[in-house]
């Protein structure tokens, strides 16, 4: 019986007019993908033409020649091929001119390769090896020069490895480090030049310890200190603080105490 092409829904791409990714009209004549025992069909799934979708549709039908275009000269042809070819095939694009081919790599590369890519001159490609490396080897990352590369190497540091990212120049990095952070280094964020910081930390601290903050520039770090607080930081700050809105929330705090204890002796 003769074999089927895979069915698809359709796509709009196909009503693009063929043309081959060199810009010249597509010859399908001067292509070897039938010699291969490819399956093809021009203007809709073809490795020659200039356009990703049908590029992509091609090796859906046809997985088992992903390894044969590793190297073709157009990178869209490389870079999709990636996602289906023979892993260990993939070593020899880590330093591929293309950053989408690049990309594709470090998508599918075992870790211990992946960390081949860690200084790769495109963002795009050290974001996505930040997320895939662990540990040790993304703490290397931790100086890296783009700001979301490092706020990511933040999100996902074993808690041990945090207090790296403290002094990191971007407040969005010290943000995601502190939003993970454990007693005591979170101590050191207390009088962090960001008042975003200081919230986070004003939340977090463990309410013995919001005395540290009770005196902070901005009433805003006050306001969610005087939320947390003891019972004797709350009545300091409902009868000292300068700000009325703080003082408010601070008697609204006594109250709340008043009410649980009440409750555990009710």
């Amino acid at each position: 019986m003769m074999s089927t092409l895979p069915q698809a829904s359709y796509d709009p791409s196909d009503d693009i007019p063929p043309l081959a990714w060199s810009g010249d009209d597509l010859d399908c004549s001067l292509c070897d993908a039938e010699l291969l025992g490819a399956r093809c069909e021009r203007g809709r799934a073809c490795v020659q033409d200039r356009y990703a979708k049908r590029i992509d549709r091609f090796f859906r039908w046809n997985p088992d020649l992903s390894n044969t275009f590793l190297h073709h000269p157009y990178f869209e042809v490389r870079a999709i091929a990636c996602r289906r070819a023979d892993v260990f095939r993939l070593q020899s694009l880590i330093d591929d001119e293309d950053e989408t081919v690049r990309l594709s790599v470090a998508v599918r590369l075992p870790l211990a390769q992946v960390v081949k890519l860690r200084d790769d001159p495109h963002r795009e490609v050290r974001i996505r090896v930040a997320m895939r490396l662990e540990g040790r080897e993304l703490l290397a990352m931790a100086g890296d020069e783009d700001y979301y590369v490092r706020k990511l190497v933040a999100q996902r540091l074993p808690a041990a490895l945090l207090p790296r990212m403290l002094d990191d120049s971007d407040p969005e990095v010290r943000l995601e480090a502190v939003r993970r952070l454990d007693m005591p280094a979170l101590l050191r964020m207390c009088d962090d030049p960001e008042i975003s910081i200081r919230k986070e930390v004003a939340q977090r601290l463990p309410a013995a310890q919001l005395y540290r903050m009770a005196h902070d520039p901005a009433w805003e770090v006050r306001w969610l200190v005087a939320g947390r607080a003891g019972r004797a930081l709350a009545l300091q700050m409902s009868a000292g603080d300068e700000e009325a809105d703080v003082r408010a929330e601070a008697c609204a705090r006594l109250n709340e105490l008043d009410r649980e204890q009440g409750d555990r002796h009710g």
